[in-house]
């Protein structure tokens, strides 16, 4: 009588776990559409701002740089290899490579000389994103 009682069970125990079965590949395949599309649109607004701020700090070591064969006397020779040593950083950036394990500390490396550059020329100077950044941690506080 037992062996009955079970036999008439295990088609409702079979398609509880044929429908859960079935939900997971439905939810899994949506799930990895979705997560393509958002790291897309997440990559693509980052290398938009990344792009924003290597460029704005190219255009602003090309002004110096300028300025420098203008007037040979404008920068002592220590600004000259800060200038240069910025030209290094910023040519080392891999653009064509994301994936680079060292792209955050090269990233941080140019915003350093770019903060002791405009620090040594004594000007204030600094990207749109990193000011946003800078009040929102205050305000934060």
């Amino acid at each position: 009588m037992d062996a009955k009682f079970d036999d008439f069970l295990e088609p409702s125990l079979l398609l509880d776990e044929t429908q859960y079965q079935e939900g997971f590949r439905i939810g899994y395949a949506a799930g990895l559409v979705l997560g393509k599309e958002e790291g897309r649109t997440l990559g693509l607004n980052m290398g938009f701002q990344v792009g924003g701020e290597l460029g704005f700090y190219r255009s602003c070591l090309d002004v110096w740089i300028a300025a420098a064969h203008i007037n040979h006397n404008a920068f002592s020779d220590r600004m000259k290899k800060n200038l240069e040593q910025m030209a290094a950083l910023l040519s080392s950036y891999p653009m064509e490579d994301p994936e680079n394990e060292q792209i955050q500390e090269i990233m941080e490396k140019i915003r350093l000389k770019f903060r002791i550059t405009t620090a040594s020329l004594g000007v204030k100077l600094e990207h749109a994103s990193r000011s946003k950044s800078l009040k929102q941690s205050f305000e934060d506080l």
